[in-house]
């Protein structure tokens, strides 16, 4: 079994069922669009068919956002023919809900909701009844639709005194309500643990057996277990999405490519379910290319709290994606960035930049204060490093005018830090080689990954083509 099912930045997730269709959702933070929806028919190969938030008036992230703000853990359900998504702009709004007859979009506008907490979720009962839990825990009984409470909040199950309990999830299953929540914080000491009721006001039972999947103070690979959704197939079987991590070099260990999804077997003894340690069966590394050819820009790319559509362009010049740096006046400069999730460690990025004479480039990132920028402008090519307060350049080359290939690799470290990032312009020689322990969540904090892309400081510039490509691990 191939895991994770969705590497790099895809954390929180959520699934649903519908047939034999499985349809699972991520947060997505202070990237535009939000909330990736991916689709499924055997629970391992995913693709992204939409993302449910792909409109300004669904999504509204102000430029003041900060890095990790905006949206945070969605639940998706499907009731009735209709898929929910229930979520919390941190940004501005609160709780939430979405719905849409077809999970690849559109989906409606948002129906907000007045509870407080985070991490919402959706389940409805025999009736018709639909219950929200949010972290904490609180249950009250809402009208999805008009974003409503109806009775509530009342008190949930707490956990079992570890901190932050959160990311709850409520499951009607068989006699019994189930609340499965995430406790310990979303980092080393991350748990799974599970209680029972047989109302959704309770009183819960906890599980004998809590916390029902934990790495905490092991050395295992995958860590930071935790934050779990269950689905059962059509054949009675039940699994389990959770999100983790794969921490690379010394201690305290960095892991880059942010929190993914990883997939496990749920089994039910004495009427609680069990899971074993999740072991990391990577995928083998798919070659993506995306040549701009296309009407509109795959759900695949991000942007940091919007993409205003006089930013980019695959019509200024066909077959070319347009960025512009310039806002509605030529006092509004800004800056354009277009990318998409590192999703391997191994990793080479190759972009096709006509610079023209602006000044743009690619860009490794986790944050503003954390990326490394291959850079063009005025006939040169640089490295610069942004690192907190610091800014360096490491490598300088000329480069003629025209169309020039960037290229951006991730290779194993063997030494303290969990990868090398090198860059290089074209064919030529290594420009710089820096450590990429400087882009990863344990020096930068927060809870997104690394997005390499695109971007434009000054003016106008065409991009021909964007690779990825796998790197062996020898080179």
């Amino acid at each position: 079994m191939r895991n994770p099912i969705l590497p790099g930045f895809h954390p929180d997730p959520s699934i649903c069922r519908a047939g034999e269709d499985y349809y699972l959702v991520c947060s997505s933070f202070e990237y535009f669009p939000g909330l990736p929806v991916f689709h499924s028919r055997d629970l391992e190969s995913w693709r992204q068919i939409g993302n449910a938030l792909d409109r300004p008036s669904q999504l509204p992230l102000p430029a003041d956002t900060p890095a990790s703000g905006g949206i945070f853990a969605p639940t998706i359900r499907h009731h009735d023919g209709r898929f929910w998504i229930i979520t919390t702009n941190t940004s501005g709004g609160g709780n939430f809900i979405v719905s849409a007859t077809d999970p690849a979009g559109p989906w409606s506008e948002p129906a907000w909701i007045d509870l407080p907490g985070i991490d919402p979720d959706l389940a409805w009962d025999d009736d018709g009844t639909c219950w929200c839990t949010v972290s904490g825990t609180q249950v009250a009984r809402i009208d999805p639709v008009a974003g409503k409470i109806i009775d509530g909040p009342f008190p949930g199950w707490q956990g079992t005194g570890l901190q932050y309990p959160e990311a709850p999830h409520l499951y009607r299953i068989g006699d019994w309500w189930y609340l499965m929540i995430a406790e310990g914080g979303t980092e080393r000491g991350h748990t799974v643990a599970m209680a029972r009721a047989r109302s959704p006001r309770g009183p819960f039972e906890a599980a004998p057996g809590n916390p029902i999947l934990t790495h905490r103070s092991t050395n295992r690979p995958v860590q930071s277990t935790g934050h779990a959704d269950l689905v059962s197939t059509p054949g009675g079987d039940w699994w389990m999405v959770l999100l983790a991590t794969r921490p690379k070099g010394n201690t305290p260990g960095f892991h880059v490519l942010g929190r993914e999804t990883f997939l496990a077997p749920v089994r039910w003894v004495d009427g609680w379910p069990e899971v074993d340690p999740i072991v990391e069966e990577p995928a083998p590394f798919v070659a993506t290319s995306d040549h701009f050819d296309g009407p509109a820009l795959a759900p695949a790319w991000i942007s940091p709290r919007g993409r205003p559509g006089d930013a980019w362009s695959l019509t200024d010049r066909p077959g070319w994606l347009t960025l512009h740096a310039t806002g509605p006046s030529l006092d509004e400069p800004r800056v354009t960035f277009i990318g998409r999730r590192q999703e391997h460690h191994s990793v080479r990025v190759t972009a096709r930049l006509d610079p023209g004479t602006a000044r743009a480039g690619l860009s490794i990132r986790i944050d503003e204060d954390h990326h490394y920028d291959l850079e063009v402008g005025d006939g040169q090519a640089r490295v610069v490093a942004r690192i907190g307060p610091l800014r360096q350049v490491f490598g300088e080359q000329p480069v003629p005018a025209g169309p020039v290939d960037l290229v951006v690799e991730t290779r194993p470290n063997q030494g303290t830090g969990p990868d090398t990032v090198v860059f290089r312009v074209g064919a030529g020689p290594i420009l710089a080689e820096l450590d990429g322990r400087y882009l990863s969540t344990e020096v930068a904090t927060g809870f997104t990954g690394r997005v390499i892309g695109m971007y434009v400081t000054r003016g106008s510039a065409a991009f021909d083509f964007y690779d990825q490509t796998g790197i062996e691990p020898s080179v």
